[in-house]
């Protein structure tokens, strides 16, 4: 059953990458797409070389960077909903829970806000998803607890302070340059990464969700209760610490490449675990691959809908109010 949900949900990201490939304001057919990619990966096809520059400029320099962003950013947060889900043992828990995100997006606008370095705003990204995170942890230990309801309250805390704090730089901001700029970008933007930067920014993602993927067994202990796990001889403490740890390098380096995107950590999960059942060993790398497709797909949407773009951010809390409330109904099927 894993890896047939693996293999399926690999497949259905590649149709989906393969399809955006061709989705634009230039339309590119399939054939033209199978032609580019015989000659540009094995120096094949019947493509002419004037034709060929123009779909490699096309896909190289614009549709792939978008791409590789949204499913960079949909991978982070599916994988972290899902981890924070089952570690918590909560279904409506999402990678927001510990204050990332907010502490991310106070990052960002304080970057915006003080620095012109759009790399310098990044880095106060990363910092600030990280210190949100630290302070949740922080009250836990005040209280010499490591339970998971003290870290919970820890996460709300934070997330009320850094979203305070958001509001402080928001009215600190110019009206006319810097405030549409902050609001902008708490929308979700894909489009704002280069190259560079997702490579950057990539890697390190890519190890956070590894490393929840790599922990996902643990989380099947976690997901029983801690004093199972404590009996079950797993350090429940240590797990715990090293999962957060994952879920918020993925979290946090997802705003710094696409700003702030909600409902991919909280719905991509509810789905998965209804498809595959509760085995965190096939639900967290089903999630990131499920998520990444989703996203990648949201994003062709906000492209396409309409005359003008739509933020990423505005199209999923749309879509997935409704999907969530759908799935609502049916998410206790997943857990049993």
């Amino acid at each position: 059953m894993k890896k047939i949900s693996v293999f399926a949900s690999a497949a259905v990201l590649a149709i989906v990458i393969v399809l955006s490939f061709g989705l634009g304001k230039y339309p590119l057919g399939l054939s033209d797409i199978v032609e580019f990619l015989s000659r540009k990966l094995f120096g094949t096809g019947l493509i002419s070389e004037e034709r060929f520059k123009l779909i490699d400029n096309i896909v190289m320099s614009i549709r792939l960077p978008r791409i590789m962003v949204a499913a960079l950013t949909g991978a982070a947060l599916a994988t972290s909903g899902a981890a924070y889900q089952a570690m918590f043992v909560n279904p409506l828990v999402s990678p927001g829970l510990l204050g990332v995100l907010a502490g991310s997006s106070f990052g960002a606008a304080l970057g915006m806000l003080i620095f012109r370095s759009w790399y310098s705003i990044q880095i106060s990204t990363f910092a600030g998803g990280f210190a949100a995170v630290g302070i949740a942890m922080l009250m836990a230990r005040m209280h010499k607890s490591d339970s998971a309801i003290m870290l919970v309250l820890g996460g709300i805390i934070s997330g009320a302070l850094f979203t305070a704090l958001l509001s402080v730089v928001k009215y600190l901001a110019d009206p006319y340059s810097q405030l549409p700029a902050i609001v902008y970008w708490l929308m979700g933007n894909l489009s704002m990464s280069n190259t560079g930067t997702i490579l950057k920014a990539g890697f390190p993602l890519c190890i956070g969700v590894l490393g929840i993927v790599f922990m996902s067994r643990n989380l099947n202990v976690l997901s029983m209760g801690d004093e199972e796990a404590k009996a079950l001889g797993i350090n429940v403490g240590r797990v715990r610490l090293i999962v957060i740890m994952c879920a918020t390098l993925a979290s946090s380096l997802s705003v710094v490449l696409a700003g702030q995107i909600g409902w991919v950590g909280l719905l991509v999960p509810h789905v998965v675990r209804m498809i595959t059942g509760p085995d965190n060993a096939t639900l967290v790398p089903v999630s990131a691959l499920a998520g990444a497709a989703y996203l990648i797909a949201v994003d062709d949407i906000s492209r396409l809908a309409f005359a003008f773009e739509i933020p990423p951010g505005i199209l999923t809390a749309l879509m997935g109010i409704p999907c969530f409330a759908l799935v609502l109904g049916n998410a206790r099927k997943g857990w049993r």
